[in-house]
């Protein structure tokens, strides 16, 4: 933002986009469950981008600054992921204004709304300068607008159209039998939700599904999307880090492990519990990764988010949360691995009949999903 932006938002009055802070205090958790609350309330307000400006008086318009270095857009956007479901997209900037530093919290216009939190299951809007939770039907009509609460769709700040990876988005369409070619690339992705267009500033930013799917460096946006091999019984000091684009990320897990595990283990069944991983888990919780311990007594496979059962309790037969992505990836695999994959639980069990015991938790607690498979050293 330039100083010219800046002081026409000075200009303004608070109101159901922009609110003024002195400060805030996000190193202890009533100062982060307001700093949510507030993003949350200006989200979930109509009227395009909003705008968190801290280090000016909200009356006064005095200018008092903040410290930069208390601030930062990783510690934003974790207590975003956090705090709010699903995640508003947010980004931080600081501008310099009277040798004063000022940080400006942008709060794009999703398309995800309405914003919950996560604590109390409260939704908030501004009604003028104050936040206030929404009323039965504001929630009903912000539902029915935007029909369908899905963070694959949410776009990532500061990603743009360089992220993508034409081939593997080409690749796609023709899968499809679409017709691709530089004049029509983009419109077929933002018809698709690749990409999302910023109303404000006219620029496309890829969507949170877009970049997990077609980008292969979207590590920068997407830093929690990994897989972790952390290898106990080969005693590596550090543990095997995994990222790319989703087919990618899971067609190198399936090669590393490949070198790592005995041939006469059910090597087929420790695939099949890490793409139901990578198909199943949270995207929305940027503070974990996807995780594979591999020790002599046991296999884990770890995914961040509890999954939900379907009406049939007698079956591992569960909700899949990330419907566009399953879509994409069924598409793009040419190998079909993902077509039978809500029957990928009772294959695994069949694999270990009479080899070992395969568990499957399901933690409210720690909000993940963990397959723990016997350990190698039966398998030697």
């Amino acid at each position: 933002m330039d100083t010219k932006k800046f002081l026409n938002l000075l200009r303004k009055p608070e109101g159901s986009k922009l609110d003024f802070k002195q400060c805030i205090e996000i190193d202890i958790d009533s100062g982060r469950k307001e700093l949510a609350k507030d993003i949350c309330a200006i989200a979930n307000s109509r009227g395009g981008r909003g705008h968190l400006v801290i280090g000016v008086e909200d009356k006064s318009k005095r200018i008092l600054g903040i410290c930069k270095n208390d601030l930062n857009e990783e510690k934003i956007q974790q207590i975003v992921s956090s705090r709010i479901d699903p995640p508003v997209p947010v980004s931080l900037e600081f501008i310099k204004y009277e040798d004063k530093d000022i940080a400006i919290i942008n709060i794009y216009d999703g398309p995800q709304k309405p914003y919950q939190m996560r604590d109390n299951g409260a939704f908030y809007i501004r009604r003028g300068s104050t936040n206030d939770t929404m009323r039965k039907q504001e929630i009903v009509s912000t539902i029915s607008e935007n029909l369908i609460l899905n963070s694959e769709l949410c776009p990532v700040p500061h990603s743009d159209l360089s992220c993508i990876d034409k081939e593997i988005v080409d690749n796609y369409f023709r899968i499809q039998g679409i017709g691709i070619n530089e004049e029509n690339r983009v419109k077929l992705m933002e018809n698709a939700s690749i990409i999302y267009m910023d109303k404000d500033t006219g620029k496309y930013m890829v969507t949170l599904g877009g970049l997990l799917v077609f980008s292969k460096i979207n590590n920068i946006y997407l830093p929690h999307n990994m897989i972790k091999i952390i290898d106990k019984v080969n005693n590596y000091s550090q543990p095997i880090i995994v990222r790319g684009d989703l087919l990618y990320i899971i067609n190198k897990t399936e090669e590393i492990l490949s070198n790592i595990i005995y041939k006469s283990y059910p090597l087929e069944a420790l695939n099949e519990g890490i793409r139901n991983a990578v198909l199943y888990r949270d995207y929305s919780d940027f503070s974990r990764e996807i995780k594979i311990v591999i020790d002599n007594n046991s296999i884990t496979v770890s995914s961040p988010g509890i999954l939900i059962r379907r009406n049939n309790t007698n079956s591992y037969n569960y909700v899949n949360r990330n419907t566009w992505i399953y879509e994409k990836m069924i598409t793009l695999d040419d190998k079909d691995r993902f077509i039978k994959a809500g029957d990928g639980f009772n294959k695994m069990k069949k694999a270990f009949r009479n080899k070992g015991r395969i568990k499957f938790i399901n933690s409210m607690k720690n909000d993940n999903f963990k397959v723990i498979y016997p350990g190698i050293k039966k398998f030697k």
